[in-house]
Protein backbone atom coordinates (compact mmCIF):
# COMPACT_ATOMS: atom_id res chain seq x y z
CA UNK A 1 0.00 0.00 0.00
CA UNK A 2 1.55 3.33 -1.02
CA UNK A 3 2.27 5.94 1.60
CA UNK A 4 0.58 9.32 1.75
CA UNK A 5 3.66 10.91 0.15
CA UNK A 6 3.58 8.44 -2.76
CA UNK A 7 -0.16 8.98 -3.24
CA UNK A 8 0.42 12.73 -3.35
CA UNK A 9 3.19 12.40 -5.92
CA UNK A 10 1.00 10.12 -8.04
CA UNK A 11 -1.93 12.56 -7.79
CA UNK A 12 0.27 15.47 -8.89
CA UNK A 13 1.64 13.39 -11.76
CA UNK A 14 5.20 13.43 -10.41
CA UNK A 15 5.36 9.66 -9.92
CA UNK A 16 3.99 6.62 -11.72
CA UNK A 17 1.37 4.38 -10.16
CA UNK A 18 2.94 0.99 -9.38
CA UNK A 19 -0.19 -0.85 -10.58
CA UNK A 20 0.32 0.37 -14.15
CA UNK A 21 3.32 -1.92 -14.60
CA UNK A 22 1.15 -5.03 -14.27
CA UNK A 23 -1.58 -4.08 -16.78
CA UNK A 24 -2.26 -6.27 -19.75
CA UNK A 25 -0.28 -5.31 -22.87
CA UNK A 26 -3.41 -4.85 -25.04
CA UNK A 27 -4.95 -2.14 -22.80
CA UNK A 28 -1.80 -0.08 -22.27
CA UNK A 29 -2.60 2.53 -24.93
CA UNK A 30 -6.17 3.01 -23.75
CA UNK A 31 -5.08 3.42 -20.12
CA UNK A 32 -2.38 5.98 -20.90
CA UNK A 33 -4.71 8.10 -23.07
CA UNK A 34 -7.46 8.12 -20.45
CA UNK A 35 -4.97 8.88 -17.67
CA UNK A 36 -3.62 11.90 -19.59
CA UNK A 37 -7.08 13.31 -20.19
CA UNK A 38 -8.14 12.68 -16.60
CA UNK A 39 -5.19 14.65 -15.19
CA UNK A 40 -5.99 17.75 -17.25
CA UNK A 41 -8.57 20.10 -15.78
CA UNK A 42 -10.11 23.02 -17.61
CA UNK A 43 -9.81 26.41 -16.00
CA UNK A 44 -13.06 28.34 -15.78
CA UNK A 45 -13.49 30.76 -18.69
CA UNK A 46 -16.01 33.00 -17.00
CA UNK A 47 -16.98 33.81 -13.41
CA UNK A 48 -20.35 32.07 -13.86
CA UNK A 49 -18.67 28.75 -14.67
CA UNK A 50 -16.28 29.06 -11.71
CA UNK A 51 -18.93 27.90 -9.27
CA UNK A 52 -20.40 29.23 -6.08
CA UNK A 53 -17.21 28.82 -4.06
CA UNK A 54 -15.14 31.15 -6.26
CA UNK A 55 -13.66 34.19 -4.58
CA UNK A 56 -13.91 37.40 -6.57
CA UNK A 57 -11.85 40.35 -5.42
CA UNK A 58 -13.77 43.56 -5.95
CA UNK A 59 -11.55 46.57 -6.52
CA UNK A 60 -13.07 49.84 -5.34
CA UNK A 61 -12.85 52.83 -7.63
CA UNK A 62 -9.45 54.47 -7.53
CA UNK A 63 -9.50 56.88 -4.60
CA UNK A 64 -7.77 60.22 -4.59
CA UNK A 65 -4.10 59.49 -4.13
CA UNK A 66 -2.79 59.82 -0.59
CA UNK A 67 0.77 61.13 -0.57
CA UNK A 68 3.48 60.69 2.01
CA UNK A 69 6.72 62.68 1.72
CA UNK A 70 9.93 61.09 3.02
CA UNK A 71 13.36 62.75 3.39
CA UNK A 72 15.58 59.74 4.18
CA UNK A 73 18.91 60.48 5.89
CA UNK A 74 19.89 56.85 6.54
CA UNK A 75 18.93 53.44 5.20
CA UNK A 76 16.87 52.90 8.36
CA UNK A 77 14.32 55.33 6.87
CA UNK A 78 13.56 52.71 4.20
CA UNK A 79 11.19 51.03 6.66
CA UNK A 80 9.00 54.15 6.72
CA UNK A 81 8.92 54.12 2.91
CA UNK A 82 7.91 50.44 2.87
CA UNK A 83 5.31 50.77 5.61
CA UNK A 84 3.55 53.74 4.03
CA UNK A 85 3.66 52.09 0.60
CA UNK A 86 2.05 48.91 1.97
CA UNK A 87 -0.66 51.03 3.62
CA UNK A 88 -1.65 52.32 0.17
CA UNK A 89 0.09 55.70 0.20
CA UNK A 90 1.91 57.07 -2.81
CA UNK A 91 5.35 57.77 -1.39
CA UNK A 92 7.35 60.75 -2.59
CA UNK A 93 10.99 60.03 -1.74
CA UNK A 94 13.22 63.13 -1.73
CA UNK A 95 16.86 62.07 -2.00
CA UNK A 96 18.30 65.54 -2.69
CA UNK A 97 19.98 65.73 0.75
CA UNK A 98 21.19 62.11 0.73
CA UNK A 99 24.66 61.09 -0.43
CA UNK A 100 25.04 59.09 -3.65
CA UNK A 101 25.59 55.68 -1.98
CA UNK A 102 22.50 56.06 0.19
CA UNK A 103 20.49 57.31 -2.79
CA UNK A 104 21.50 54.28 -4.84
CA UNK A 105 20.56 51.87 -2.04
CA UNK A 106 17.20 53.55 -1.44
CA UNK A 107 16.33 53.60 -5.15
CA UNK A 108 17.22 49.89 -5.33
CA UNK A 109 15.03 49.23 -2.29
CA UNK A 110 12.15 51.29 -3.70
CA UNK A 111 12.32 49.59 -7.09
CA UNK A 112 12.27 46.15 -5.44
CA UNK A 113 9.39 47.23 -3.22
CA UNK A 114 7.40 48.55 -6.17
CA UNK A 115 8.12 45.46 -8.27
CA UNK A 116 7.30 43.04 -5.45
CA UNK A 117 3.94 44.67 -4.74
CA UNK A 118 3.04 45.43 -8.39
CA UNK A 119 3.49 49.17 -7.96
CA UNK A 120 5.52 51.62 -9.98
CA UNK A 121 8.53 53.86 -9.43
CA UNK A 122 8.87 57.11 -11.39
CA UNK A 123 11.41 59.93 -11.21
CA UNK A 124 9.53 63.22 -10.87
CA UNK A 125 12.33 65.72 -10.23
CA UNK A 126 16.08 65.71 -9.67
CA UNK A 127 16.66 62.95 -7.05
CA UNK A 128 12.92 62.84 -6.22
CA UNK A 129 10.99 59.63 -6.89
CA UNK A 130 7.29 58.77 -6.72
CA UNK A 131 6.38 55.22 -5.69
CA UNK A 132 2.74 54.38 -6.38
CA UNK A 133 0.95 51.20 -5.21
CA UNK A 134 -0.91 48.83 -7.51
CA UNK A 135 -4.26 50.25 -8.61
CA UNK A 136 -3.42 53.85 -7.70
CA UNK A 137 -3.25 56.32 -10.56
CA UNK A 138 -1.77 59.75 -9.93
CA UNK A 139 -2.81 62.21 -12.61
CA UNK A 140 -0.22 64.57 -14.03
CA UNK A 141 -2.18 67.55 -12.68
CA UNK A 142 -2.36 66.10 -9.18
CA UNK A 143 1.34 65.23 -9.22
CA UNK A 144 2.27 68.72 -10.50
CA UNK A 145 0.15 70.39 -7.80
CA UNK A 146 1.66 68.25 -5.05
CA UNK A 147 5.22 68.92 -6.23
CA UNK A 148 4.68 72.67 -6.54
CA UNK A 149 3.24 72.84 -3.01
CA UNK A 150 6.49 71.37 -1.72
CA UNK A 151 8.84 73.44 -3.88
CA UNK A 152 9.91 70.86 -6.48
CA UNK A 153 9.84 72.71 -9.79
CA UNK A 154 12.64 70.95 -11.67
CA UNK A 155 10.64 68.07 -13.11
CA UNK A 156 12.52 65.35 -14.96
Amino acid sequence: MPSLWTKTLIYLGLAEDEDEEYDEPGTEEETSSTRRSASVRRIADSPSSAGKGAVVRVMPPTPAAKFHLVHPYSFNDAQEVGDKFREGFSVLMNLQAADSDLSRRLVDFASGLAYGLNGSLQPVADKVFLITPNGVQVSAEERRRFLEERGFYNQA
